[in-house]
């Protein structure tokens, strides 16, 4: 089974991401626009049919009170045919309210629902009206003395809408019919056309938000898909191509910090190579004696001249000891060692790795003057003080005989700083440097790992290793934290 590449399925997801930003802005306006449309046409549609039936039924109630129920009831099927006097008063009646409000059909009925006056329906007196089997609930609450209205809107013949207000027709505190008014739901038109635009204008919204979200996507996706080139890169192995900083606040936070790490990397690997190539220069060197040492031993002994093979043994066993300090010093300086804190006092360490050296610099011819003020550390004892002797030794060896190597300790802006001055010839500038580089050595015996050791585990401490060196003044500077002084306790007091 093939697998993707790397680039492929990340790509892709860049894709996948843009699709959902799309839909991520899309669907909620979609849904929002849907339902507050809906949500406001159905509102305006209700109270728009409300006001309507409320002004129709107004309107027969007026009509109604206008008409003589005893007079309604005497008009007969056939009058309208032979045109009595009743019948025309009455359609007088209705057609002037019919002429006067606009509305399509006004008619009188009796309390059976048989027409008496059908003005705009043009249906015979004695005639059923098929709407009032539609609203029989409406017209039971008219009967009962209540003015109503038609629930539902219903579509005429012209193939508009219309609504019936209906009220009684009361006749010596009884109801002996009811008058039915018919109006055309006209702002439906409007309304429609209101939705029609809303519609559109949701449409364009969507558009544009598509556009946005779009634009938005890609403006996403390109610093993205940068990071991601440089993340390939750095995943290939190329750790010298920077990462290009992003505008972006957030995505520039990862550049930044993906910038750190490649950067982090190179340092790491550009060390890792300097030591392999350190160790293999340094290993060559003493092998190469072995070798030598080990075949004229050999050729001694068949001789057998055992009088020179000591001196070879001799020669064998320093270049192992060689060997062995390197791979010490290579181990020390590889591996991450943790560190055993503990409160000390900062003159206790500067005594501690000067007695160290003591013997060495009186074999050399040089006197160590040493003066350390009072001050509390929290360090592991052990590897401060193996950086601190390697530096008093470096500054032994350089010092000429007869000289002084002086180590002076005293708080200096809110730390504690450990001098290491000699009047050696000093380090070249073009050297300086370099002189913290592993490997980096100009003995021919040494290994270059015991300053990069020493500023490793003074930096490990939270503190700093510098050098200030002109021919006759050299001046390594440790810097450490110092605890605050704690009135009348030492660090054995603490414990």
């Amino acid at each position: 089974m093939k697998h993707r590449p790397h680039s492929s399925r990340l790509r892709d997801a860049l894709g996948s991401l843009s699709a959902r930003l799309l839909l991520a802005f899309l669907l909620p306006t979609l849904l929002f626009l849907a339902l507050a449309g809906a949500s406001v046409y159905a509102l305006a549609r209700a109270s728009l049919e409300d006001e309507l039936g409320a002004s129709l039924s107004a309107l027969a109630a007026a009509t109604a009170s206008q008409v003589s129920g005893e007079r309604m009831l005497t008009i007969e099927p056939g009058d309208d045919v032979s045109g009595t006097r009743t019948w025309r008063n009455l359609v007088r009646l209705l057609d002037g309210v019919r002429t006067a409000s606009g509305v399509r059909r006004v008619y009188a009925v009796d309390a059976k629902g048989r027409v008496r006056t059908d003005v705009g329906g043009n249906l015979p007196v004695g005639a059923e009206v098929p709407e009032l089997a539609r609203d029989r609930l409406e017209l039971t609450r008219v009967l009962a003395g209540k003015r109503a209205a038609s629930q539902v809107l219903f579509t005429g013949s012209d193939g508009l809408l219309y609504k019936t207000g209906y009220a009684p027709v009361v006749q010596d505190g009884q109801v002996v019919g009811a008058i039915g008014v018919e109006g055309s739901a006209a702002f439906f038109g409007p309304l429609r056309r209101l939705w029609r635009t809303f519609v559109m204008a949701s449409g364009v919204a969507l558009v544009a938000l598509a556009l946005i979200a779009v634009l938005t996507a890609r403006g996403l996706a390109r610093p993205l898909r940068r990071l991601m080139d440089s993340a390939l890169r750095i995943g290939r192995g190329d750790l010298t191509t920077p990462v290009p900083p992003e505008p972006t606040r957030e995505i520039g936070v990862l550049a930044r910090e993906l910038e750190v790490m490649r950067g982090a990397l190179e340092s790491r690997d550009r060390q890792l190579k300097l030591m392999l190539a350190g160790v293999a220069h340094e290993v060559r060197n003493p092998l190469g004696g072995i070798a030598l040492f080990s075949g004229l031993l050999q050729e001694d002994l068949r001789a057998g001249a055992h009088a020179d093979a000591g001196s070879h043994v001799d020669r064998i066993q320093r270049e192992v000891t060689y060997l062995q300090r390197i791979v010490e010093d290579f181990l020390a300086f590889a591996r991450e060692q943790p560190l055993a804190r503990s409160p000390m006092e900062a003159p206790d360490l500067v005594s501690s790795a000067c007695e160290l050296l003591s013997m060495e610099a009186s074999a050399r011819g040089v006197t160590l003057d040493v003066d350390a003020a009072p001050a509390h550390l929290e360090a592991d004892g052990s590897l401060l003080t193996a950086a601190l002797v390697n530096l008093v030794k470096n500054a032994v060896q350089a010092a000429p005989p007869g000289s002084r190597v002086r180590v002076r300790g005293q708080p200096r802006d809110g730390a504690y700083a450990i001098d290491v001055q000699d009047s050696g010839p000093g380090v070249p500038e073009s050297e300086r440097e370099r002189i913290f580089e592993p490997f980096f050595t100009t003995r021919e015996q040494g290994t270059g790992l015991g300053l990069p050791l020493a500023r490793k585990i003074v930096r490990a401490h939270g503190g700093e290793l510098a050098l200030r060196s002109t021919p006759g003044d050299t001046v390594f500077t440790l810097t450490l934290p110092c605890l605050p002084a704690a009135s009348g306790q030492t660090p054995q007091a603490r414990r």
